[in-house]
């Protein structure tokens, strides 16, 4: 059987699966449970075309790794066979981790558990399952591998898998803003003293890049409206999770109820392996199954927010720079307990506030290099003719406050 398949992706055209094992990987279970869990969650509520899959992101990514690491050795460095396919593998695998509506419900199932936890447990189960093949990979994607350039393909501020994510959730969005010149920034790419770096020809493709990241985030992943929605959903939730555990039954698939009928901490997870068999049997579509059935619910916390979700009723977020005082809190939620007729503790289901930050670039912690004309590495912020890349790299803060908005304004 020929195992060196093509597959025709909506973004780059024909994406080659490289090998054997990597097609075997492909398709294994843990790596298909992907084609059910959304890449940008409710996102599609704002941005109907938002409905691209984790599964199409690892597969692009792994694309762009491939093209990388061919870049890389026109330029005379050298990747054994060995190492290639452990950064295939590892871009591969890094989502492998992802829950229902990947990060929206990241810390409601399972409290304290992060997606990168949850990857590194199924790669370890993974490489017992195919006899240590994984091993280099996870050793590059835990950033123990001698040659740290490998394991910055994979995990940086100029990784492929925020290349793909970039270009993929701009694609499917329709927002433009998030276009980069990606295939400019992968044949820009070299390695000096063992460091994944830029050369100078391509600046001003990077700082387009760093541009469009800062977009992408306040356009499309923060935007007001995907804020609302996934905290609904994750209120949703969180409600069916405390009617379980006072001994209402609840409709759900054997998975969910796993989870809705159990509080498991982190250390419940890593102890106990049935959870993360659980966990494996777990995408969308047991999550909507759930909300479909408890839209009908006699409680009307979970039935009104359930409801509300599905038919795209969603409440109001405001947002700005300020924090909001707790007046004006506690005036939303009075509004709100006369409105719906709920007590105190009812009403966090339906009046939130959250504060949000975000920063297109670190140059602290991981900072992009680029490689001038003279030979030197340099800095992006230092090396950019732009005036607002001091900006970006700048933490930006904002507060929000999410209600119903049948009281209205506020």
């Amino acid at each position: 059987m020929n195992k060196k398949k093509i597959i025709n992706d909506p973004v780059y055209g024909f994406v080659s699966i490289p090998s054997g094992f990597v097609f075997d990987l492909i398709q294994h279970p843990y790596l298909q449970r992907l084609r059910y869990i959304k890449q940008v969650s409710m996102t599609h509520l704002v941005y109907p075309g938002a409905l691209h899959t984790r599964f199409q992101h690892v597969m692009g990514a792994m694309h762009l790794m491939q093209l990388a690491i061919d870049t890389l050795r026109s330029k005379e460095v050298y990747i054994s066979e060995e190492e290639e396919e452990a950064v295939l593998l590892a871009i591969l695998l890094h989502d492998i981790g992802h829950g229902p509506f990947s990060h929206s419900l990241e810390h409601t199932l399972i409290e304290g558990v992060s997606h990168e936890q949850v990857s590194h447990l199924l790669m370890d189960r993974l490489n017992k399952q195919f006899d240590g093949r994984l091993n280099l990979a996870i050793t590059v994607f835990n950033n123990e591998y001698p040659r740290k350039f490998l394991h910055q393909l994979v995990s940086s501020q100029l990784d492929t898998d925020r290349m793909d994510y970039l270009n993929r959730d701009s694609f499917f969005t329709g927002v433009s803003e998030g276009v980069i010149s990606f295939d400019r920034i992968i044949k820009m790419l070299n390695v000096k003293d063992d460091e994944l770096v830029v050369e100078a020809k391509g600046i001003y493709s990077v700082e387009k890049f760093l541009i469009a990241r800062r977009l992408m985030y306040w356009q499309v992943y923060l935007h007001k409206t995907v804020i609302a929605a996934e905290q609904m959903l994750i209120k949703a939730l969180a409600r069916a999770k405390e009617l379980s555990n006072t001994g209402t039954a609840l409709f759900a698939t054997p998975a969910l109820q796993h989870f809705l009928n159990n509080r498991i901490t982190s250390e419940d997870f890593a102890l106990h392996e049935e959870h993360l068999e659980w966990f494996t049997k777990l995408d969308d579509n047991d999550i909507m199954s759930a909300l479909k059935v408890w839209a009908d619910h006699e409680d009307f916390i979970l039935s009104t927010l359930c409801r509300k979700l599905l038919g795209r009723d969603l409440f109001r977020t405001a947002m700005r720079n300020d924090c909001f005082d707790s007046e004006e809190i506690k005036h939303i939620r009075s509004r709100v307990k006369d409105r719906f007729g709920v007590d105190d503790t009812e009403v966090d289901y339906f009046v939130y506030t959250q504060i949000i930050r975000n920063s297109a670039y670190d140059a602290e912690r991981d900072p992009i290099r680029i490689l001038n004309n003279k030979g030197e590495l340099v800095d992006i912020a230092e090396a950019s003719d732009l005036s607002n890349l001091e900006a970006l790299a700048r933490s930006v803060e904002k507060h929000t406050v999410t209600y119903p908005k049948e009281i209205g304004v506020i």
